[in-house]
């Protein structure tokens, strides 16, 4: 089989599943093609283009005093994109604060450590029973918390047998390949452990050529631009579960080959993360397609932070443009470079109110959206910030 061409806004290829057992074979291909890198778009508007439309919005944008350390604005929201692993946000620490704030629950998309067998229904069980004691001596409502299942996150290829697993062990979203896909790899780079066994454990690649990104990574198509039937029988399983689908880091054909796999399934709790990312890179009108999809899009403080920089102007536009109905926020954080998830959440839903959203479609993008996502039993009662259904 031919190698595809690079992708760059739509087509791509397949890549093996497991890394190269040699570093040395890694180095040598590296130094023969290093060179020839990806093109590299700045999707952030210009600092003094971008100052003449934000000065405006943040003089006239008064929602009222904050008073640390309570993190206010944030009550009934639910925060879809999670993260508390390794080296990250605490889960039982940053539960405790949504709950003390409000909030209606996280998502969690990671949780753990590395070294841990993944199995994140049971270790978000575990927080959730943590917090339900704390809340008990302490006499707050506990926010919902929900875990997200990755199918190659452990970095290991994808089955049939962990996802059931999962499943069985009551996750409630499953994310398709995200840090070792191939699109990640080809924009970005990645630890080179990740494909090398003697790498060291810092090191990190700079972005890999589209070929060796498919050898190292993965990718959901075959050689005719078809789902690989694992990937078509994964999908099928998660949509007849009633779970949510994030379509993880994709390039444009796996996301519409998703998205049109979910509408025949009649599954409408598929989600484009950060639409924005330079892993997802969608236009408008792309965004526009999957909405008709039934496809959510799930925009994050990640995007707008100074680690991606997109504008908060640009995405208020995306989201006016493909209508608030088919839209999410989320966090998308837990880096410690980042602020924690209930602040980031305070944080992007301010960004899009300034910028024009009312109090009516805010509760739809943090609220009752999201509610669809984690599951249509979560129904948030008002101001106390409680969930009805299993939390």
């Amino acid at each position: 089989m031919g190698i595809p061409p690079e992708p760059h806004r739509s087509s791509l290829p397949e890549p093996d599943a497991c890394a190269s057992a040699e570093g040395s074979d890694f180095e040598r291909e590296s130094k023969e093609v290093m060179s020839d890198k990806p093109e590299l778009k700045d999707p952030a508007t210009p600092t003094m283009e971008r100052c003449i439309t934000s000065y405006p919005v943040r003089r006239r944008f008064r929602p009222g005093v904050v008073f640390p350390p309570q993190v206010p604005g944030v009550e009934g929201v639910i925060d879809i994109h999670c993260h508390a692993h390794q080296g990250q946000q605490d889960a039982l620490a940053v539960t405790k604060l949504a709950s003390q704030n409000g909030m209606g629950g996280l998502l969690f998309k990671t949780i753990g450590g590395f070294k841990e067998e993944y199995r994140p229904g049971r270790q978000v069980a575990r927080v959730r029973d943590e917090l339900h004691r704390w809340a008990d001596q302490t006499g707050t409502t506990p926010c919902g918390c929900w875990a997200g299942f990755g199918i190659t996150i452990d970095n290991t290829p994808p089955t049939v047998a962990k996802l059931r697993q999962s499943i069985a062990d009551g996750i409630s979203a499953v994310w398709m390949p995200v840090f070792n896909h191939a699109i990640s790899l080809h924009k970005v780079g990645g630890l080179e452990m990740w494909w090398d066994p003697a790498a060291n454990s810092s090191q990190h690649s700079e972005p890999l050529p589209w070929e060796l990104a498919l050898k190292y990574g993965y990718y959901s198509l075959d050689e005719r631009g078809k789902l690989k039937p694992l990937i078509e029988e994964l999908i099928r399983i998660v949509a007849d579960s009633g779970l949510a689908l994030f379509f993880g880091h994709a390039t444009h054909a796996e996301i519409f080959a998703y998205a049109e796999l979910l509408d025949k399934l009649n599954c409408k709790r598929g989600v484009v993360d950060h639409p924005f990312s330079p892993f997802i890179d969608l236009s408008i009108e792309q965004m526009r397609q999957l909405a008709a999809l039934g496809v959510t899009l799930n925009f994050t403080y990640d995007e707008l932070s100074p680690l991606l920089g997109v504008d908060p102007l640009r995405m208020y536009e995306a989201i006016r443009a493909v209508g608030v109905d088919h839209v999410t926020l989320s966090s998308d954080v837990g880096d410690p470079l980042l602020p924690n998830s209930v602040e980031a959440m305070r944080q992007i839903r301010n960004y899009m109110a300034a910028f024009g959203l009312n109090a009516q479609e805010l509760d739809a993008v943090c609220i009752d959206n999201p509610a669809r996502i984690v599951g249509p039993e979560y129904v948030y009662a008002g101001a106390a910030g409680t969930l009805h259904g299993p939390a």
